[in-house]
């Protein structure tokens, strides 16, 4: 099964996540994309398609920011937007996925891991943090989906 690659999409920042190659575990953050970095239309999904084509990425997973109350306002339609735009420049699946509140528990986590003050204020980080929350939120939905019976690799006789 190939790798399953997140996309924190903010204004300013992009925070960056990739499953191990079995798309179970959310296992390394990559480096966030400054947009500001970024020169022309559709540079954002350009990068994104050369870090999944990198990384053999096989589907892409978009962080929905969904309001609280369930409805979608105008960054719900941003991100749905550039989902579409991204499905079309990679030829990959790329799913949404209901981001509300990883930003507020990637803080948590870092406050928990005693992180210095300085690193908890450097957003990219923290947006590689909530990438991290995002991506394994979804695989693990995606794991209660699918029976092992169900998983090629689950079968007696398959080689490791």
């Amino acid at each position: 099964m190939p790798r399953i690659l997140a996309v924190d999409y903010g204004e300013r920042r992009v925070g960056l996540a990739l499953s191990d190659e079995r798309a179970i575990i959310a296992s390394a953050p990559l480096p966030t994309i400054d947009r500001k970095s970024l020169k022309g239309p559709s540079a954002l999904e350009r990068e994104i398609a050369r870090l999944a084509a990198e990384h053999e990425v096989g589907e892409l997973v978009v962080g929905l920011p969904v309001n609280m109350d369930g409805s979608h306002g105008e960054a719900a339609q941003k991100a749905e937007q550039f989902a579409r735009d991204l499905e079309t420049v990679t030829g990959l699946k790329v799913a949404t996925w209901d981001e509300r509140l990883t930003t507020v528990v990637a803080r948590r986590v870092q406050v928990e891991l005693n992180l210095p003050r300085a690193k908890r204020q450097d957003k990219s980080r923290l947006d590689r943090t909530a990438a991290l929350l995002l991506l394994q939120n979804y695989l693990d939905y995606r794991g209660r989906s699918v029976r092992p019976e169900e998983d090629p690799a689950e079968e007696p006789g398959q080689p490791e």
